[in-house]
C-alpha cells in the first residue's frame, strides 16, 4: 500500500496509544471572560478544534468528492479509511491503494484527504451518507436496520469472552488517555482493548462517530480488521451509528458509559453483538448479548 503523505505506516502502532502529544491542530486558544463569586477576569481557554473535512475518492489526481464531515482535525487518514469501511465503500485495507491529505483553503489548511481506491466498482453519485438526526423519526429506524441487512454483515465473534472485572477498569484507562480532552474538556473519545483491558488505540473527536471510524481506520491499515477479539468503549452514548460501525469491523463488545438508544439495542440483538451502556463505577447494564460475559 502506497501512503502518499499520510503520515501513517511503520510508526502507526507506536503512535497509537502516545498521548503525551496534542494532535497539530486539535485545540485553538481563545480568550474568555470568567465570573468567580462575583468577580470577572480575563484568561485563556482551551477549545476544541472543528474544521470541516472533505474526503474525495477516485484515482488521482481526477477523484470524486465524497462526504464532508466536521470533524477534530488529527488522524484524518485513519478517519477516511474508517469512514469508508463502516460505509460499505471498501472492505478490505488492500482496496485503499494511496492516501493523501490535501490543502483546501486559501489559509493552507489540509481539509481535505482523497482515496485512490483498487479492485472496488462504486457509483459515486448513489454514495451519500445517510444521517438520521431524529429519533421521533416514523420511517428512519426501519431504512437504518433495513440499509444494514443488505450489507450481509456477519455476526461478530461468538466465542468471544471477556471478565467484567476487566470491563469496570476500561472507563479510567480511557479517560486518563484523553490528552485533547485533559486541555479541553469538548471532545468524544473511543478506545480499543484487548480481552484482558490492554489500550490498542485512543481516537479523539469532537463527533463520536468520528472518534469510531478514526479507530477503525487505524485498525483497518493496521490490518487488523475484523476486530474479533477486541472491545470497543465509546465515552458518550451508544448509537445507532456506532453500534452498526463496530459491527462492520467485526467488534463483539460495544460499551458506553451512557444510555445506548432503542435503535442501537434492536441492532445489537439481531445482529448478536454485546451492547453494554451505563459502564461507571462498579456498575454496568447488558442490553444484549450477555452470553460473552465470561463472569456473573
Amino acid at each position: 500500500m502506497d501512503w502518499i503523505e499520510a503520515g501513517i505506516g511503520m510508526n502507526a502502532t507506536k503512535a497509537s496509544t502516545d498521548t503525551a502529544n496534542t494532535p497539530e491542530r486539535s485545540v485553538q486558544l481563545t480568550q474568555v471572560m470568567e465570573w468567580t463569586d462575583g468577580t470577572m477576569l480575563p484568561h485563556d481557554d482551551a477549545l476544541a478544534a472543528e474544521e470541516p473535512l472533505e474526503i474525495r475518492i477516485g484515482a488521482f489526481p481526477a477523484t470524486t468528492p465524497l462526504t464532508v464531515t466536521m470533524r477534530t482535525p488529527g488522524h484524518d487518514e485513519e478517519l477516511a479509511a474508517g469512514f469508508l469501511l463502516t460505509e460499505g465503500i471498501v472492505s478490505d485495507a488492500a482496496q485503499i491503494a494511496a492516501l493523501r491529505g490535501f490543502v483546501t483553503s486559501a489559509a493552507g489548511k489540509r481539509n481535505g484527504v482523497e482515496v485512490e481506491l483498487r479492485d472496488c466498482e462504486f457509483d459515486p453519485g448513489q454514495l451519500q451518507r445517510n444521517f438520521f438526526a431524529a429519533s421521533s423519526c416514523g420511517i428512519c429506524g426501519k431504512a437504518s436496520i433495513d440499509s444494514v441487512r443488505a450489507r450481509a454483515l456477519l455476526p461478530p465473534n461468538p466465542g468471544f469472552r471477556f471478565d467484567p472485572e476487566v470491563l469496570v477498569r476500561l472507563p479510567e484507562a480511557l479517560r486518563a488517555s484523553q490528552a485533547v480532552f485533559g486541555r479541553t474538556g469538548g471532545l468524544h473519545a473511543a478506545g480499543l482493548f484487548n480481552a484482558v483491558g490492554e489500550l490498542l488505540v485512543l481516537r479523539e473527536d469532537i463527533g463520536r462517530h468520528n472518534a469510531v471510524d478514526k479507530v477503525i481506520g487505524w485498525a483497518l491499515l493496521e490490518e487488523r480488521v475484523p476486530l474479533s477479539d477486541s472491545i470497543l468503549l465509546v465515552s458518550g452514548r451508544g448509537g445507532f451509528e456506532i453500534v452498526q460501525k463496530a459491527i462492520v469491523a467485526g467488534l463483539p463488545v460495544v460499551a458506553s458509559v451512557s444510555a445506548p438508544s432503542s435503535l442501537a439495542v434492536q441492532l445489537a440483538r439481531e445482529l448478536g453483538q454485546t451492547l453494554i451502556g451505563f459502564l461507571r463505577g462498579r456498575r454496568f447494564v447488558v442490553y444484549a448479548g450477555v452470553e460473552r460475559i465470561a463472569k456473573i
